[in-house]
C-alpha cells in the first residue's frame, strides 16, 4: 500500500509491501517543493501534483514500486467538519441515518455530492462522533492527478484522524481530557485540538512567527486555550525539531504535561512499528512521517471506515475519449458484398487467360560522369558550457492542451541527463509555437536543450528569462511538438 500525504508544497510516501512473514518492507520518503501544490485541499495543477508524486515514487526506492493503490492523506482544510454527540437511546442502525440529516442541517453543501463517513468514540458518559465529507469534485481533481502515473485512490483521511489514532492508546476512558496536538518543523509549528473523543475543531492554528522560543509560543497558547474555558491536559510534540526536547524541563517551562511523541510511539505503538522493516542502518523517521505512520495504523484498527467505501463513482473525466459508433445501413453491406465477389470473379478469369505481350528493351547511351567535389564545411567548435546538465532548474509547462504532454517532456529531459525538472500548465493551451526562454546568464543552455529537443520540435520561439526566476530555463509545449 503506498500512504501519501499532500499539503500546500510538500510530499510524504510511505510505502509498505507486505511479506510472507506478515512483515512491511518498508521505504519513505518526503520533498518540499518551490512550487505550490494545493490551495486550500484543492488541486492546482494536475500535471504539477502528478509530477511530484511520480518523483517521490521514482527516488524513494531502487526497485519499481509496483503497487497502484493510494491511502491519500490531505490536510483538514480540505474536508467538511462535523462533531455532534449521539443520544445514548439511538440504536445503532440508526446511527448512519442520524449523522446524514445531522450533516444536511448544518454543513454549507449537499453532501449526495460527496464521499463521506464518520468516526465514533464512545465512554460510560458519552458517545460523540465526527464527520468528514470531501466533495466530489476535488476527489475527481485528485484522481486525475494520479491516474496520469497509473495510480488509483484506495482510500482518503484528513490527517487529523491519523494524529488521534498516534495517542488514542494513551487516553484514559474515565477521564476527559484536552490534548494539543503540535507539530513542530524547521519553518512551521502549527497545531489542533483535540480531546477524548477526537478533533475539537477543524481550524488550524500555525504560529505566526515559527523562529521563537518554543517555550515561550505554547505557554501563551496554553494561556489563551484557558481563558476559553479549554484548559489544556497534555501537549504532543511532533515533527523534526521535536526531537531534542527533554520532557521533564520542557513541561516545567510550559506549564503543561507534554508528552514528545517520540516516546510515545515505542511505548504504546511498539507492535506496528516491529511491522516495519527497512534495509541497512534505516530507522524509521517518525516525527517526519506521523501522518503516514498514523494512517497505517488507522487502517489497520478500522477497517470499517472508508471514504470511498462506495467507490468514487466519479464522472467520467473530460481527458478521456471514446471511439465514435458507426453504423452502416444493409443496401450499402450488399452492394460491397456484391462488388468484391464481382471484382474476384473477374480476377480468376483474367488468370486463366493466356495472353502473350510483345517484349520490349531499351538501351540508355552511356555517358561518363565525372564525380563532383563537395568541399569539407569548415567546423567551428561550439564553447563548453560553465555549468553542467545536472544542475540547471528547468521548468516544462504545457501549452498545447495535450493532457500528461507536460510529463512527457520531462521524461525526455531526464532521459538526457537534466535532474531538477518541474512540469505546469502554461497560461493558456493555444500555444501553437514552443517557446524556450532562458536566463542571459545561462545563454548556453539554449542550444543544448534545443539539441536535445531536435527530434521533437524543429524550432523554439527564443526569449530571454528574467534573472529573478526561480527556474533557469522555461519550456513551453506548443502544438508543434511531436
Amino acid at each position: 500500500m503506498i500512504y501519501l500525504y499532500i499539503d500546500e508544497n510538500r510530499v510524504k510516501l510511505l510505502y509498505l509491501k507486505k511479506t510472507i512473514l506478515g512483515q512491511y518492507e518498508t521505504v519513505f520518503f518526503e520533498k518540499k517543493h518551490e512550487a505550490q501544490l494545493l490551495n486550500k485541499g484543492k488541486v492546482i495543477s494536475t500535471d504539477l501534483l502528478a509530477s511530484a508524486v511520480k518523483e517521490a515514487l521514482s527516488l524513494s526506492s531502487s526497485k519499481p514500486i509496483t503497487d497502484k493503490e493510494v491511502f491519500l492523506i490531505l490536510q483538514q482544510d480540505a474536508f467538511y467538519f462535523l462533531r455532534a454527540e449521539v443520544p445514548g437511546d439511538i440504536a445503532p442502525s440508526a446511527v448512519t441515518p442520524f449523522v446524514k440529516d445531522k450533516a444536511r442541517a448544518v454543513l454549507p453543501v449537499d453532501i449526495e455530492n460527496c464521499i463521506y463517513d464518520h468516526f465514533v468514540q464512545e465512554t460510560d458518559a458519552q458517545k460523540i462522533l465526527t464527520f468528514y465529507a470531501l466533495d466530489r469534485e476535488t476527489v475527481e481533481q485528485y484522481q486525475q492527478a494520479l491516474s496520469l502515473i497509473d495510480l488509483k485512490i484506495f482510500s482518503i483521511l484528513p490527517d487529523t484522524l491519523t494524529y488521534f489514532k498516534l495517542f488514542e492508546k494513551t487516553l484514559r476512558r474515565e477521564k476527559k481530557e484536552n490534548i494539543f496536538y503540535v507539530s513542530h518543523e524547521q519553518d512551521s509549528l502549527s497545531g489542533y485540538l483535540f480531546d477524548s473523543y477526537g478533533l475539537v475543531g477543524p481550524t488550524k492554528w500555525v504560529a505566526p512567527d515559527p523562529n521563537l522560543k518554543l517555550e515561550t509560543v505554547l505557554k501563551e497558547k496554553a494561556q489563551e486555550f484557558e481563558e476559553k474555558k479549554s484548559k489544556l491536559n497534555r501537549i504532543i510534540l511532533s515533527g523534526s525539531l521535536s526531537e531534542n526536547v527533554r520532557q521533564d524541563t520542557f513541561t516545567k517551562s510550559v506549564g503543561v504535561w507534554t508528552n514528545p511523541l517520540k516516546r510515545i510511539i515505542p511505548t504504546f505503538y511498539q507492535d506496528y512499528l516491529k511491522l516495519l522493516v527497512m534495509g541497512g542502518e534505516k530507522t524509521f523517521p517518525i516525527l517526519n512521517l506521523d501522518a503516514c505512520f498514523g494512517a497505517f495504523v488507522f487502517h489497520q484498527e478500522n477497517k470499517g471506515f472508508s471514504m470511498v467505501k462506495n467507490g468514487l463513482k466519479l464522472r467520467k473525466s473530460s481527458r478521456s475519449f471514446s471511439l465514435p459508433k458507426v453504423s452502416l445501413p444493409l443496401k450499402e453491406i450488399a452492394m460491397f458484398a456484391a462488388s468484391f465477389v464481382l471484382s474476384l470473379i473477374f480476377l480468376l478469369v483474367i488468370s486463366n487467360l493466356k495472353l502473350s505481350l510483345p517484349s520490349f528493351s531499351f538501351k540508355l547511351p552511356s555517358r561518363s560522369v565525372k564525380p563532383s567535389i563537395t568541399p569539407k564545411p569548415t567546423i567551428v567548435p561550439s564553447p563548453t558550457p560553465s555549468f553542467q546538465k545536472e544542475s540547471l532548474k528547468i521548468k516544462v509547462l504545457n501549452g498545447s492542451g495535450t493532457p500528461g504532454k507536460a510529463n512527457e517532456v520531462k521524461d525526455i529531459l531526464v532521459k538526457k541527463g537534466y535532474q531538477e525538472v518541474l512540469t505546469g500548465n502554461a497560461d493558456n493551451f493555444d500555444y501553437e509555437q514552443s517557446e524556450l526562454q532562458v536566463k542571459k546568464s545561462k545563454s548556453q543552455a539554449a542550444g543544448m536543450i534545443q539539441n536535445d529537443f531536435k527530434d521533437y520540435v524543429s524550432s523554439f520561439k527564443q526569449t530571454i528569462l528574467g534573472e529573478e526566476e526561480a527556474a533557469d530555463a522555461v519550456v513551453i509545449i506548443g502544438t508543434n511538438f511531436k
